[in-house]
């Protein structure tokens, strides 16, 4: 009994699914079905199938994209199967000193008009276009006739059994509706995957603007982090070593005249170095932890979460020493997240895991926090992706409002 629920079951399905598979593939030829019947009732005029040409051709290349995605969201619904897009992003359009705006092709005197032509020319531009195109002239005599198999035999079903004399066409069209229901829409998976993934050239093409927006970030990083460093050395420690040398030099003076007071500014010049040197050791732990040059990531984190006000258990199972820039990455990344929980979601308690896979070295972090973490643009958790996307590293953030917030890096590593 189980079996035969099972296979009702699946042939509804299935047949659904073709149906959804018939409508979204016969879009295109839909409209130039429409067009041909337009051109016949316009009959007469020699020039009577520009119009309707004209139209047709507008409405695939205006359809091309949206059944693309569709069939994309179907695949990724019905399979679990996702096909990367792959389409060119839009850059922001900038308004010069001129006061014309730049849209990364040419300037125009408002932002409308920039952004219109900007779309235009990326559409145009763009590989993924004609291959959109391509997918919506193949689809139709490939998908779309195999997905229309199951309604083809209920409609011969249906006219059949309604026709008298015609039941054994109805019951061959029955059989074949019920028998290919279960199969005709999975032609869509690779079909799909075989025409809509992106390209190699235009793989290559995204890898690049990523590595390019990876560099540009880095450096910035890179430039503010220096600036950082400039600061703290100008305003502290600098500060006190001059301020030193200034007790030196009046001590020396004051060492045949005034002995005592030579002896207290000696004291005074001794506890300034001794605080300069707190102040520069604290600046060489925020630039590199030597516990992390000296035991690695996992002794390091262990420090770091002693150190941390939060009530903090570390779980690691990684044996060899990671490379030096990924662990520092993941070293601060992890610090980054233990000061939100602290500052932003008041937590009182976290966890921090350091595992590795088949795929490299995984970070998960959570706390009991309020949750709500919001990866904003130019925010910490921004900025947090931006560094380990440098070595092709994944963050995930679940954080929903009331908590708790649980974050997963992963980095992968050669060296595992």
């Amino acid at each position: 009994m189980k079996p035969l629920v099972s296979w009702v079951t699946s042939a509804c399905v299935g047949f659904a699914r073709a149906c959804v598979v018939v409508a979204v593939a016969m879009l295109v030829p839909a409209v130039w079905a429409a067009a041909v019947a337009l051109w016949f009732w316009w009959g007469g005029n020699p020039w009577s199938w520009i119009g309707p040409f004209v139209w047709a051709s507008i409405g695939t290349a205006a359809l091309s994209r949206p059944v693309c995605r569709m069939v994309r969201s179907l695949v990724a619904k019905w399979t679990g199967t996702l096909i990367p897009a792959g389409y060119r992003e839009a850059t922001p359009v900038t308004q010069m000193s001129t006061g014309y705006w730049w849209n990364g092709f040419s300037y125009s005197r408002t932002s409308k008009d920039a952004r219109r032509e900007q779309r235009l020319r990326l559409w145009w531009s763009d590989p993924a276009t004609w291959r959109d195109l391509r997918f919506t002239a193949i689809v139709p005599i490939t998908i779309g006739v195999i997905a229309a198999i199951p309604p083809a035999g209920a409609v011969a079903a249906v006219l059949g059994f309604s026709q008298p004399g015609s039941a054994r066409v109805g019951a061959v069209g029955l059989v074949v509706a019920i028998a290919t229901a279960p199969y005709a829409w999975r032609s869509v998976e690779p079909v799909a995957v075989r025409l809509l993934r992106p390209s190699s050239a235009m793989a290559l093409a995204d890898r690049v603007d990523e590595l390019t927006a990876q560099r540009a970030d880095t450096t910035i990083a890179q430039a503010a982090e220096i600036r950082r460093i400039e600061r703290d050395l100008h305003d502290g420690a600098q500060a006190r070593l001059v301020m030193l040398g200034l007790s030196l030099a009046t001590a020396e003076k004051l060492m045949e005249t005034d002995p005592d007071q030579a002896k207290a500014l000696m004291r005074e010049a001794r506890v300034g170095a001794a605080t300069s040197l707190a102040e520069l050791r604290e600046l060489v732990h925020g630039i590199n932890p030597p516990v992390l040059n000296d035991r690695g990531l996992v002794d390091a984190v262990r420090t770091l979460a002693m150190d941390s006000p939060l009530e903090t258990s570390v779980s690691a199972d990684v044996q060899p020493r990671l490379e030096p820039p990924i662990e520092s990455a993941l070293y601060f990344g992890i610090a980054e997240l233990l000061t939100n929980a602290v500052k932003h979601a008041h937590a009182t308690r976290g966890r921090i895991a350091i595992t590795q896979d088949d795929t490299g070295i995984v970070v998960e972090v959570e706390d009991n926090g309020r949750g709500g973490a919001d990866e904003r643009a130019g925010g910490g958790l921004a900025g947090l992706r931006r560094r380990i996307a440098v070595f092709d590293g994944t963050l995930e953030i679940t954080s929903p409002a009331g908590g708790p917030t649980h974050v997963r890096m992963m980095v992968p590593c050669a060296s595992l």
